[in-house]
C-alpha cells in the first residue's frame, strides 16, 4: 500500500489556510467598506442639509437686499377720478397732480390712500389706511388707579364733576324725565398742582366710559388744516367710540384770545380753535360725549369756548383750606410709618401751598426719614420738609406778575 505524500498534504494545509485568512480579510475590508459607506451616506446628508439651510439664507438675504434697492412709494390720496385710468391725486405737502393709474389696479375711488412712485408720481398701488389711525393713539386703554377716595379738599369739585360728567353718563333717563339737557363739558381752572388733572383721572376710573386724553399744543398742527383735521377725527372717534369723556389739558394753548392781526402761525391756530368750537356747538349734536378742559390761565382764553353752550360750567380748583389740607395729608400719609405726627399742626404749617406740595412734602419728609437711616418718620422731619417745599411769598408774587 503506497504512503500518502507528506509534502502534498501539508502544500494543501498552507493553501487551506491562506485561503481562510483571505476570506476573513475580505470579511473584514467589507464590514469596513460598509461602515465607511454608512459614514460617507450620513456626511452627505448632512452636507445636503446644510446647503439646503445656506441656500434659504441666500434667497432670503438676495430678496431683502431686493426690497432694500427697491425706490420708497410716496402715499397720497386721491381727489377725484377722471377716467379709469386717470386721476387727480393730492401729497400730503397740499400739492396736487394729474397722474396715471396702473392697468391692475380696479375699483378706484376718490378719497382713497394710495402709493405713487417718486419720479412720475403714477398711482401704484392702493393701500388700506384707516383714517382714525392718528387719532387711536389719545384713547386711554389702560384706566388710570386714582379713584374719588384719593383726593382730599375738593369735595365741592367733586361734586361738579360728578354732575356734569359722570352722572349723565351712568342715569341718562334721569335726565330725562327731569326734562332737562345735561352740560356738555366743564372747563377746570386753577393754580398749578391743585388737582385738575386728577379729578380727570378719577373721573375716567369711576366711569366705564372711553377716556380721550389730549394736549392742547398736540393739536397744533404745522400744515394748514390738519390741526382741524385732527379736532375732527378725535370727536368723530369719541361719537363712534360713545360714551366718551375728551379731556384737553393745557387748553390755553389752544383757546387763548383771538387777536386780529398775527403770524401765519396763530392764524392756523384760530383755524384749529374755530373747528374746536364747531364740534363742540355745530350741527353734529355730540350725544354721550363729554368735554374736560383744564387751565392755569383763565384770564387769557377766548370768550367763545367759556359760553353757555359749549363748557358750560367753570369749576375753580383753588389752593385747599386747612380742612382740605389736613385731608390731603391723611391721603399721602396713611401708608407711611409715622411717630409722633400732629397732622393738624403741619395743615396750619402748609398754608397757601397746593395739593401737589403737600405730596411733595411728604415724599421729602420721607427722604429726611432715610437720610437718618430711620424706618419711620417724625415731625421734625415733615417740618423741615414744609421747610424746603414750601414756596415763599416773594416767589409767589413774582408768579402772579407773571402770568398775570
Amino acid at each position: 500500500m503506497a504512503k500518502p505524500d507528506t509534502k502534498n498534504v501539508y502544500t494543501e494545509a498552507l493553501e487551506q489556510d491562506d485561503l481562510e485568512v483571505e476570506n476573513q480579510a475580505l470579511a473584514e475590508s467589507l464590514v469596513k467598506s460598509e461602515n465607511e459607506k454608512k459614514v460617507l451616506h450620513k456626511t452627505l446628508q448632512r452636507i445636503e442639509e446644510e446647503s439646503a439651510l445656506l441656500r434659504e439664507l441666500f434667497n432670503n438675504a438676495n430678496n431683502e437686499l431686493t426690497n432694500l434697492k427697491k425706490p420708497a412709494l410716496l402715499v397720497a390720496d386721491v381727489v377725484s377720478m377722471i377716467d379709469e385710468n386717470k386721476a387727480i391725486i393730492k401729497l400730503p405737502n397740499g400739492n396736487r397732480f394729474y397722474c396715471y393709474i396702473a392697468k391692475n389696479l380696479e375699483n378706484l375711488r376718490s378719497g382713497d390712500c394710495v402709493l405713487v412712485d417718486q419720479k412720475s408720481l403714477n398711482v401704484i398701488e392702493k393701500v388700506d389706511v384707516s383714517s382714525h389711525v392718528d387719532v387711536e393713539k389719545y384713547v386711554i386703554i389702560e384706566k388710570p388707579r386714582e379713584s374719588w377716595k384719593e383726593i382730599g379738599g375738593l369735595k365741592r369739585e367733586i361734586q361738579e364733576v360728578k354732575e356734569v360728567i359722570e352722572l349723565p353718563l351712568k342715569k341718562p333717563k334721569l335726565f330725562e324725565k327731569v326734562g332737562i339737557q345735561p352740560p356738555k363739558g366743564l372747563l377746570l381752572y386753577g393754580p398749578p398742582g391743585t388737582g385738575k388733572t386728577l379729578l380727570a383721572k378719577a373721573v375716567a376710573h369711576s366711569t366705564n366710559a372711553t377716556f380721550i386724553e389730549v394736549v392742547g399744543s398736540e393739536l397744533v398742527q404745522k400744515f394748514i388744516g390738519e390741526g382741524a383735521k385732527l379736532v375732527k377725527d378725535i370727536f368723530a372717534l369719541a361719537r363712534r367710540k360713545a360714551p366718551a369723556i375728551i379731556f384737553i389739558d393745557e387748553i390755553d394753548a389752544l383757546a387763548a384770545t383771538r387777536m386780529d392781526t398775527g403770524t401765519s402761525g396763530e392764524r392756523e391756530v384760530n383755524r384749529t380753535f374755530m373747528q374746536l368750537l364747531a364740534e363742540v356747538d355745530g350741527f353734529k349734536h355730540l350725544d354721550n360725549v363729554k368735554i374736560i378742559g383744564a387751565t392755569n390761565r383763565l384770564d387769557i382764553l377766548d370768550a367763545a369756548i367759556v359760553r353757555p353752550g359749549r363748557l358750560d360750567r367753570l369749576v375753580e380748583v383753588g389752593l385747599p383750606s386747612e380742612e382740605g389740607r389736613l385731608e390731603i395729608l391723611k391721603v399721602h400719609t396713611r401708608r407711611m410709618n409715622l411717630q409722633k405726627i400732629k397732622l393738624k399742626e403741619l395743615s396750619r404749617a402748609l398754608e397757601h401751598c397746593s395739593g401737589a406740595e403737600i405730596r411733595a412734602a411728604c415724599t421729602e419728609a420721607g427722604y429726611f426719614a432715610i437720610r437718618a437711616n430711620r424706618d419711620h418718620v417724625t415731625q421734625k422731619d415733615f417740618l423741615e420738609a414744609i421747610e424746603k417745599v414750601k414756596i415763599t411769598e416773594e416767589e409767589d408774587l413774582e408768579y402772579k406778575k407773571l402770568v398775570g
